[in-house]
């Protein structure tokens, strides 16, 4: 229901509208406009209750002044109401409009007037906004004794005229007082430049700026802090107190000494130029450390403005409350203008020394630029670069890295330390994509004040700091390009570089980097010709390989010696070969000593072809592999187990459409990259020695039944001889004895017939057991029988060419032999020697053969009544010589080419593809295959010497 208003003519109540309204509009004092809206809502109202508060914006609370109550108590209508989230004050703060409560009593959301209201007995309330321009001002309170709060509409409207009125008056006021309170900082600013301009030296300058400031501002105190870039640590160099310094005043006593760590988020925030305010409730820095902050300093709010000087921080200036204080546009612009005044006067005190630096840097770059003109050695250069670098910037460390694309990490070319520190020697792992991107853009160096707290280069970091560094400088010594070489200088203490080191050191990692690049250009070159050296000698051991002359203790000499010139090409710890031949199911592991304990392997381990997947997985592929030790299978495992073994390589040796019967196997470490010219040149050798292996292993083979098949054909030949000789004399004799007649003559017939049986029976024996291949049986022979039986095959050679022979060691010695004319050739022999006890084991009938070889070729070479001397003489337990000397004439290329350290031209025109040379070659290596040696030479006296070394029997020979 409406509440009843005191009954007034039309005429009274618009007279009282204008008095009131010309009042308002006449008046300046707030408390009387106040009253005057009062009087009149109590003159032409009827309401118990009358309250009028105004806004304060900042602290968001109704500060009551003044109005009526019905117990008379007014002490309630001047108390601040703090606004809360849901409050009707709040409410009609917020919309700006009426808001009406029918019974305040039983309002929860008025709690400030509900107990107010039960005491007064209020219940109809209004809540008026008053307000101007969307502006919320104030707050009129309309109560009544009786139920419910509408106005009526005449009422309502006199009511809104007045309160808007009130509202444009006191928006005029609060207008007014910030025009009348509001700083002129430009007038301020204009006075300190003309104080300034008269100054002598800083110091005075840096005392007119904090008076100024003093006086602008009016804090409790203004300081100015110095920073000390080499302590990384603040000092107060001027305060408007500085009298009282060393007082024991806490309040008024300036903070004397603060180190960055403490005063870390106020450094950051000064470092890139950015004012930091901190008022009532309210910061422009983290709630955390504002609280730390502001116990460090002893005062209760701060404005601070950096002085930067060339991106470098000199100091800041700081006016200080011991009070709450909210910071005016004003002050923090005034406080920002005097630290650029400040900014722009500092540098003139140092001068001089700025100038002196400048002209060291330029010293510096001219002497790296004129190195490089030069063309000096580069250890020569980056060391005297290094030494005044550091002196520069009083630096601990001077590393210079470069990207080692094969190891995946960074080498340190050069690196420069004191003294009493040891070089770093730990891995410089590669960047990460985030950090190489940040140094491949980066205009100028980076610094890092504080590693350890850094997330850039976490790489390195920890490392880093274990070896005492925290703070580095780090160059791209090839801007805009990717970091492949990089410059760091290190500091053992957190340290700020300024601009101009940034700026030196920029300069010099640039000289550097072209000075790197000449560098690497070279030793590029030198690598280039290493792998041409190598791949010359790999061709060159491949040239001069000999199938003919590779022996079982050297069969794998030629992959031996082309795996370590692949392991220098590729410049890795392990290389190794599965070998096989076709139809094997095993693979043997061909390998040089290991020197790296890291990186052994089980070169005895049994390895299947078909199961073991590195093979299998080589020869699946026409090209290269590469994979890592984690993609191994157990079983390969077993015997490929080193411990530093991480990247693996494996190639298969092929030529063309053969099917590959080996396998290289290349290890390193898990940082190991391949590089392309690695692999291409690796490549390109092993195709290469694929085949040359395949055609060294050919010719082997040829070579091998070629001789197979020469010895064949001289054994089966002088065999033949041998049984058609022995067949004739027992044909002779039989003829001799012509028919039997008596028993004598019956058994010297049935004694020949045994002897022609024997001979065809060892020509059954000879073609049934060696029809392609040699058989090596084991008899055992007095010597004298062998001699006897091999002279007497050649005794008409010795009664043709009229020669004297001689055989020395098998007893005593007798008489000097005579020559073999009119007696019989055994009484010779037992003329010239007693018959021996040493016998020999072994193929018998192929010593003896050999043995007639060699007397046969002897008396063909001699000349009509020349001299032949046999010799024996037991060498060891093992073997026993048999040397035959005579004076023949030899061709002296025939000894050179029976020499078994000179190398044979197969496709060359040589004695040894005729007989005699070709049977004494047969002979040479049958020697070999049945344990024994033959040797020809000729003796200082022009002798021939055809020596034998026949293998003795184990057990005494009874003749």
């Amino acid at each position: 229901m409406g509440q009843p208003q005191k009954s007034f003519t039309d005429e009274q109540q618009i007279l009282a509208l204008c008095n009131v309204l010309q009042q308002l509009r006449e008046e300046d004092d707030v408390d009387v406009l106040i009253s005057t809206t009062i009087s009149y809502i109590q003159d032409q109202f009827d309401y118990n209750l009358i309250w009028v508060a105004l806004y304060n914006r900042l602290k968001h609370t109704l500060l009551g002044k003044g109005g009526i109550t019905p117990n008379k108590d007014t002490n309630f209508l001047y108390k601040q109401v703090i606004l809360n989230p849901g409050d009707i004050l709040e409410q009609v703060v917020i919309e700006q409009g009426p808001l009406g409560v029918v019974d305040l009593r039983n309002e929860p959301r008025a709690a400030t007037w509900q107990e107010f209201a039960k005491k007064i007995n209020i219940q109809g309330t209004i809540f008026w906004p008053i307000r101007h321009k969307n502006r919320f001002l104030g707050l009129l309170l309309l109560g009544s004794e009786r139920w419910g709060y509408l106005l009526p509409g005449n009422a309502k409207t006199r009511l809104s005229i007045v309160l808007d009125t009130l509202g444009a008056v006191l928006y005029q006021k609060e207008i007014d007082l910030k025009q009348q309170q509001t700083k002129h900082p430009d007038e301020a600013l204009l006075k300190l430049l003309e104080n300034i301009r008269t100054l002598n030296n800083l110091d005075q300058r840096l005392k007119g700026v904090v008076e100024e400031t003093h006086a602008f501002v009016a804090p409790s105190r203004t300081n100015i802090y110095w920073f000390d870039r080499q302590g990384r640590y603040f000092w107060c160099r001027m305060s408007n107190h500085l009298v009282n310094i060393g007082r024991s005043s806490a309040d008024d006593k300036p903070a004397v000494g603060m180190t960055v760590q403490e005063l870390s988020e106020l450094y950051y925030a000064l470092s890139v130029n950015q004012i930091v305010w901190i008022g009532d409730a309210r910061s422009s820095l983290k709630s955390h450390f504002t609280a730390k902050l502001l116990r460090r300093l002893g005062v209760r709010s701060l404005l601070a403005a950096p002085i930067i000087w060339k991106n470098d921080l000199l100091g800041f200036l700081a006016v200080e409350g011991n009070e709450p204080r909210i910071w005016a546009e004003a002050d923090k612009n005034f406080v920002q203008s005097a630290a650029g005044l400040i900014s722009l006067v500092a540098p003139i005190e140092s001068m001089e020394t700025t100038i002196q630096q400048i002209q060291d840097d330029t010293h510096l770059t001219s002497q790296i630029a004129q190195a490089i003109y030069y063309q000096e050695e580069f250890d020569e250069i980056i060391r005297s670069c290094a030494s005044q670098v550091l002196a520069r910037l009083t630096a601990t460390r001077f590393l210079l890295l470069q990207s080692d694309p094969d190891q995946n990490n960074y080498q340190v070319i050069y690196q420069s330390h004191p003294h009493n520190r040891r070089p770093l020697t730990f891995p410089f792992y590669d960047l990460t994509a985030v950090d190489s991107s940040l140094l491949r853009y980066a205009q100028g160096a980076i610094d890092i004040e504080k590693l350890d707290e850094d997330l850039r280069f976490f790489n390195w970091r920890d490392s880093l700091v274990e070896n005492g560094v925290r703070s580095l400088l780090i160059c791209n010594c090839k801007q805009g390009h990717a970091p492949t070489v990089l410059l760091l200088i290190t500091h053992e203490s957190y340290h700020t570089w300024s601009t101009l080191e940034k700026e030196l050191l920029w300069v010099v990692s640039q000289q550097i980097g072209v000075i790197v690049q000449q560098w690497q250009l070279r030793h590029e070159n030198e690598r280039q010709q290493k792998v041409l050296q190598s791949v010359q000698e790999c061709l060159r051991i491949l040239e001069h390989s000999d199938p003919g002359q590779t022996t079982a203790t050297d069969a794998n000499a030629l992959e031996l010696t082309f795996l370590e010139k692949i392991q220098s090409v590729i410049g890795c710890p392990l290389v190794f070969m599965l070998s096989w031949r076709a139809g094997e199911t095993n693979a043997e592991i061909i390998v040089n000593p290991i020197i790296d304990n890291k990186f052994t392997i089980v070169t005895n381990a049994r390895i299947n072809i078909q199961s073991e997947t590195l093979i299998q997985w080589a020869i699946s592929r026409n090209s290269y592999l590469s994979f890592t030790f984690n993609d191994l299978t157990p079983e390969t495992r077993i015997w490929l187990n080193g411990s530093g073994i991480g990247q693996i390589l494996i190639i298969a040796l092929r030529t063309a459409s053969y099917e590959p019967t080996a396998v290289v196997v290349i290890a390193d470490y898990w940082e190991r990259q391949w590089s392309q010219r690695s692999l291409d040149a690796t490549q390109t050798l092993l195709t290469q020695f694929a085949w040359s292996r395949r055609q060294q292993q050919l010719t082997q083979l040829l070579e091998s039944r070629s001789l197979e098949l020469q010895q064949l054909n001289w054994y089966k030949h002088s065999r033949l001889e041998e049984i058609q000789r022995t067949t004739t004399q027992l044909l002779g004799q039989i003829h001799d004895l012509g028919i039997p007649s008596n028993d004598l003559t019956r058994t010297r017939y049935q004694l020949l017939l045994r002897q022609l049986d024997q001979t065809n029976a060892s020509m059954t024996g000879l073609l049934k057991l060696e029809k392609w291949n040699l058989h090596k049986s084991a008899e055992t022979m007095n010597i004298s029988s062998l001699l006897k039986r091999s002279l007497e095959g050649v005794e008409i050679l010795f009664k043709h060419h009229k020669l004297w022979v001689g055989v020395h060691g098998l007893g005593k010695s007798g008489a000097e032999p005579e020559p073999i004319q009119n007696s019989s050739f055994l009484q010779s022999i037992k003329a010239s020697s007693s018959p021996s006890s040493m016998a020999i084991s072994g193929d018998i009938v192929k010593f003896e053969l050999i043995l007639h070889e060699l007397l046969v070729f002897a008396c063909h070479r001699s000349q009509e009544g020349g001299r032949i001397d046999i010799w024996c003489r037991r060498l060891d337990e093992k073997l026993l010589e048999l040397s035959i000397t005579d004076n023949g004439i030899i061709d002296s290329q025939l000894l050179a080419e029976l020499d078994r350290s000179k190398s044979k031209d197969v496709l060359a025109l040589s004695f040894l593809d005729k007989p005699p040379g070709l049977h004494l070659l047969i002979c040479q290596n049958l020697m070999q295959q049945l344990g024994g040696e033959l040797h020809i030479y000729q003796l200082p006296d022009s002798r021939v010497v055809s020596r034998l070394l026949l293998p003795l029997a184990t057990k005494k020979y009874d003749t």
